[in-house]
Parts: structure tokens; sequence; C-alpha cells
């Protein structure tokens, strides 16, 4: 069994890497080429190119790239009709990945297979239409995304959110994490301003601001900021002026498995925290950290969403648990006098989100078979 995959940032390598695992192990002969990223190398992809010239986000970030993508493109269609094989996989990355999949379709009968359904629920209900001109099956990360994707045409099964399988710290890790940073019982303030420059630097001054609020009314406040990579040295830039100075985890010369586990004991050791609105909420929802979600786009890519919203809540835990507790302040609301109130309130009550947490990870697939593997039966069962 030969299979081409296309994955166009960290969080399609993840998947892409779960389901090649199961593929691996239920068809111990499968093949794999196309494009993704060290977790998808470790699986025995040899990628076409570097994943990261894909790794873009926003119609302001995309333009600039537009004909280099567009080469990368016909490359990647190119490459799978010259030789065709049993399955074409695309992750995530729909800009990239479904613009191969309809030059695919345009010249061959390669079966396309999606994973991670377009936001469809939340903006532009056209394109599950539009997808499933080219699309035969798509993978699904939420429960209430198959009836979406079937009534447009495709085949569609929920596989589960990839967030249910990963590793929690416990007590005797957020002991040790609180001891070795002289954090204490101190109150500590989870910082995620984002992992894209252009978050980073839309979001750190606002963040800054909040941090400095929150201080005069909260004594002995700590913040922690574990920093990606690709912008740790933005983020040490943008928070020296804060008023007060986060604890910051940078990757940068560590063991990336020692970077995982204190960034997981400073998500289960915090007692609250200020996060960039994406995934980021459900990683803090499995940690069973409360939450402030806050977000602002490059201002073009937000005039165009806004008027295309279709939700009264971006964020995931929201969405999935079917309540808003969780507090979101986005765009023109993303303002740090409307921010640090909604925190403070968040550490005086912080159990008013324990429910709402607690159901989005069991209706995510906590307990049950890891996603990997069920996207690859899902995958085989359909093929």
């Amino acid at each position: 069994m030969r299979v081409f995959v296309i994955a166009g940032e960290p969080s399609g390598d993840a998947l892409g890497g779960a389901v090649m695992a199961g593929l691996k192990a239920l068809v111990p002969d499968v093949t794999f080429e196309g494009v993704g990223g060290p977790l998808m190398e470790a699986q025995g992809l040899s990628s076409r190119f570097p994943m990261d010239e894909l790794s873009l986000m926003g119609l302001a970030e995309i333009l600039p790239k537009y004909f280099h993508l567009k080469r990368r493109i016909a490359e990647c269609a190119e490459a799978v009709v010259a030789n065709p094989p049993d399955l074409l996989l695309t992750i995530d990355a729909p800009d990239f990945s479904l613009r191969v999949a309809r030059l695919v379709k345009a010249k061959s009968n390669v079966r396309t297979v999606h994973y991670v359904a377009p936001t469809v629920w939340a903006w532009r209900p056209g394109r599950a239409a539009k997808m499933a001109e080219v699309i035969d099956h798509v993978l699904a990360l939420f429960p209430f995304e198959p009836p979406l994707m079937q009534a447009a045409g495709m085949d569609c099964d929920f596989v589960g959110h990839p967030v249910v399988t990963q590793p929690v710290a416990d007590a005797a890790e957020v002991a040790a994490f609180r001891a070795k940073h002289g954090i204490g019982g101190a109150p500590l303030l989870l910082v995620l301003p984002g992992s894209r420059r252009g978050e980073v630097a839309r979001l750190a001054p606002v963040f800054g601001d909040v941090l400095g609020r929150l201080s005069q009314e909260v004594p002995g406040l700590r913040a922690v900021l574990p920093a990606a990579g690709n912008v740790a040295a933005q983020v040490e830039e943008q928070v020296a002026g804060w008023p007060v100075r986060p604890l910051v985890l940078d990757p940068r010369g560590q063991d990336a498995e020692v970077f995982a586990a204190s960034k997981r004991a400073a998500f289960a050791a915090s007692d609250l925290a200020l996060a960039a609105s994406g995934t980021v909420s459900l990683e803090l929802a499995a940690s069973d950290t409360p939450m402030v979600i806050a977000y602002r786009m490059h201002w073009l890519t937000q005039e165009i969403i806004r008027r295309k919203l279709l939700v009264d809540t971006v964020t995931l835990v929201n969405l999935v648990a079917e309540s808003r507790t969780i507090p979101e302040f986005i765009a023109d609301r993303c303002r740090s006098e409307l921010i640090a109130p909604a925190l403070r309130d968040v550490l005086d009550a912080p159990g008013a989100q324990e429910e709402a947490m607690r159901l989005t990870m069991e209706r995510l697939g906590r307990g049950g078979e890891p996603p990997g593997m069920r996207a690859a039966r899902a995958i085989l069962a359909r093929l």
C-alpha cells in the first residue's frame, strides 16, 4: 500500500505521525511519500521539501508567498498523478492541500482523504460543498462535524482529538516545578501568546499590560510563558519591558522531551491561563487549568472573518461542551482593561469551568482508542 501524505504545520505533522503509525500497525508493508515534518519523517517519510514552507496563517501572511506556494502545489500534484498512490491523504492546511487535491482529481481517480474537517460551523459554510468536489473522505476531530460533511456529499468519521492522548503532569511533577523555580504557593498565571510571529507581535503588548493590571490586585502573582522555539527570541525581547517579568521556558538548546515535560508541568502548576485562541484551550482543559482566551488577528483577516462568523464563540471548549463558561476577548475586545477583571473572576472562582473541561475531554475521546489508530481504521474501512 502506498500513501502520498501532505501536512503543512506542526499540528498536522503530529496528526500525520500518529495516523502513519496506525497504518503501519495495520498494514505492515505500507509506504509513504509527500511532505511533512519530523514526526512524520520518524514514521518513514522523506519530505519532498521542508514543511515549514507551508506554515502560514491568514490572507495577509499568505499573499506574499503566493507564487512560491503555487509552484509547490503543482509539484505535489504532478508527483501524485505521475505515479498514482492508493491514497492521497492531506492533513489540514486547506489553502494548500485542497488545491493539490483539485489538481489530482482533475487528472486521476486517486482516492482523497482529508484529515481535519473545515470549520464550516464557524464561517464560510459553502466550503463543505466545494471540498466535496475533490475530497472523498474526511477524518473529523470533533463529534459535531460528521453530519455537516456528510450533508455535503463526503464520507466522514469522527476519530477523536489528539489532545486526549497527550500526557498530563501529576502532582509530584507540579510540586517539583514550583520548587525548582521558587514559586512555592504563589498564584501562578500561565501566559500563552501563540506560536506564530504575527500572533506574538500583536498579543504580547496586550498580555503584558494585563499582567501588570492583575499584579496590582493579586499580591505575589507570578507568571510563566512556555515559548515555541521559532518565536523564543521574539518572546524574550517582548517580555523584557513587562511590568511583571514572566519565567520564559525556552526550548532552544534543550532536549525536546525535557522541554515538553517542563511545559506540561507549567500547564498543570498554573492557577489560571491567559491564552491565544486555538487548540491550546483543549490542552488547558486536559490539564484542568481554568482559562481566559484572547486574540487579535491581522486587521485585514479580522475584518473578513468578522463579516462571515456564524458562531458566538470561537473557544473550542465552549463549542465542544456546548457551554459558554470560558471568557473570550476577540478582535476589538482584546483589551487589557477587559481581560484583567475576567482573569481575576476566574482566579476567584476557578471551579466554574470544571464541568465544561471534563465534558470536553470525554466528548473528544479520552479513555478510548488513540485517534491515530481510529483514523487509520477509518481510512482502511472505506478504502
